[in-house]
């Protein structure tokens, strides 16, 4: 494998890896806890799932053929709360996650120094991906923090457990070194 098919499959496990994250972090809050926001200036769960959405319709439907920050969409109407259940909430969800699934899927790695444009800003593909590799974790891990926050029972840590570290290191070094990428042990764990 060439390292830009490597790369187009790195990023593929990790964008998968932190879906998985933002899924077993909501599965853990009863229904009503996704609308709960602190005060006015933060977001609830669902209305950062929203914004997630939004952003990845818009960045990732027609990626190589037209700007990111599509004309139809309205950011500012993704910080309005109108989602009315956990069901809303998760269409939503699986919405944005289907439309960058099918385009990285459609990539191929003769394409990624391809200059695709973000608010009129020129971005290699590569560029572009990185951008939304750093954005949707950043959120992903508000909404991890925010259901730990909100849960009303013991947490099912989504990482390495608290005060686990040395089991998780000595079960790791007890193996042989290989190559893989590190998602893979995680998303068996998260499944």
């Amino acid at each position: 494998m060439n390292a830009d098919q490597s790369y187009l499959e790195s990023v593929k496990k990790q964008f998968l890896y932190y879906k998985m994250l933002g899924e077993k972090a909501m599965d853990q809050l009863e229904p009503e806890k996704l609308f709960v926001s602190f005060n006015e200036d933060t977001n609830s769960i669902a209305t950062i799932i929203k914004h997630i959405s939004g952003n990845m319709l818009s960045r990732w439907t027609d990626f190589l053929t037209s700007d990111g920050e599509k004309e139809w969409r309205n950011r500012d109407s993704e910080f309005e709360n109108d989602l009315q259940s956990k069901e809303e909430v998760l269409e939503v969800w699986k919405k944005g996650w289907n439309c960058l699934e099918n385009a990285l899927e459609s990539l191929k790695p003769e394409q990624l120094s391809d200059i695709i444009y973000i608010r009129n800003e020129g971005h290699t593909v590569i560029e572009a991906i990185n951008r939304q590799l750093a954005h949707y974790p950043y959120h992903v891990g508000q909404i991890v923090f925010y259901a730990k926050q909100l849960k009303n029972s013991e947490w099912n840590s989504l990482s390495i457990p608290k005060n686990k570290s040395g089991n998780y290191n000595a079960e790791k070094f007890a193996k042989e070194k290989e190559i893989k990428n590190f998602t893979d042990d995680e998303l068996k764990r998260l499944k």
